[in-house]
């Protein structure tokens, strides 16, 4: 094998590792939010997530998907994000609607429901890099960055299109998409990585600390400027402690994240089983009544626990094989319909 190949499995390994531990916060997080208003505690964990969790999963999204941006794996990548997002947001939709009676949700394609945002910005950052394909990339890193803050000025309410989220994040997917595991091993040696972790544990710490008054509205990056209460010229700057702050927090997570093949890196294969799966979970637990029975630590502990293994279940084997058609749809009849009608009019 040789030096580059070995590096090559070595950043897969590492990366199945870090995106199961990022659905594993992801789906902790959402279990936590009804109680993080009533629980300092859960706060504290939430902002700290939310500190990370997206960013690292954008810049994991953005390093499996540069062997598939062009030609056409890469055509066909995009039309099943866009049947997995009619699907889901379809089935989202249609429960709440009828089953889980949730008020105040915008049903409309245009509108993504809650974790759907992440497919429909997807696909908005898979086409901004094949639009990009030709710049440098420091170019490409300069214009993400630019819109990123830029989207915060607009006047339009951020969820529609996502377009808010798919600005504030494009910068991470940039960097995924050129991210050099052989440059990040040499830079993460063992006392780096161990520093690294320890400070990941420290801006818990000080989140718990000092963190309280931060609004959780910044880390979300659906929202515009004044929608954040920023109404001044230069909120931009705002948006830039923010990327700064997540940045190094991302920086931080990473010494969290082992090396090693384990039973890990196989969930890692299935995570998207899991992120499109587990809001049906975590709204059933919210209108079930579950919630009023948690009022201790150790009832936060039971369902902390309760996410964990949720998320480790809803990336079996057995369950990909069930749901195979349902999460990851077949495309091949909306690719034999393109060259059919391609034919027709030649």
């Amino acid at each position: 094998m040789t030096r580059e190949s070995s590096l090559d499995t070595r950043g897969e390994t590492f990366f199945l590792n870090l995106r199961f531990m990022l659905i594993v916060t992801v789906f902790a997080a959402n279990a936590i939010e009804p109680l993080i208003q009533e629980m300092s505690g859960l706060h504290t964990l939430y902002q700290w997530i939310f500190s990370f969790h997206m960013p690292l999963f954008v810049l994991v999204t953005g390093y499996f998907a540069r062997s598939s941006l062009h030609g056409a794996p890469g055509r066909k990548v995009l039309l099943q994000i866009a049947l997995q997002y009619v699907i889901f947001q379809s089935l989202y939709s249609a429960l709440d609607a009828s089953l889980f009676h949730v008020n105040n949700i915008q049903h409309s394609f245009f509108a993504p429901y809650l974790l759907l945002w992440f497919l429909a910005s997807h696909i908005c950052w898979r086409l901004l890099m094949l639009g990009m394909s030709r710049w440098t990339r420091s170019a490409q890193l300069a214009f993400a960055v630019t819109a990123g803050v830029a989207v915060g000025y607009l006047q339009p309410d951020g969820i529609w299109f996502s377009i808010s989220r798919t600005f504030v994040y494009l910068p991470f997917f940039v960097i995924g998409t050129h991210f050099s595991f052989g440059a990040f091993v040499k830079l993460y040696q063992q006392y780096v990585k161990i520093t690294a972790a320890a400070a990941s544990l420290l801006l818990l710490a000080l989140i718990g600390l000092f963190g309280r008054d931060l609004p959780l509205g910044w880390l979300y990056g659906s929202m515009t400027y004044m929608q954040l209460g920023a109404h001044d010229w230069y909120a931009g700057v705002f948006r830039l402690a923010v990327y700064g702050l997540q940045f190094a927090a991302s920086l931080a997570f990473l010494g969290l994240v082992p090396y090693g093949l384990s039973r890990m890196t196989d969930l890692g294969r299935r995570t998207l089983y899991v992120f499109l799966l587990h809001g049906f979970i975590v709204r059933a637990a919210a209108v079930s009544g579950l919630y009023d029975y948690i009022t201790n630590p150790a009832g936060v502990a039971l369902l902390l626990a309760g996410a964990v293994g949720c998320t480790v279940l809803l990336a079996q084997p057995a369950l990909r094989r069930l749901l195979n058609p349902l999460v990851e749809p077949s495309v091949d009849w909306m690719i034999s319909l393109q060259r059919t009608a391609l034919r027709r009019s030649l």
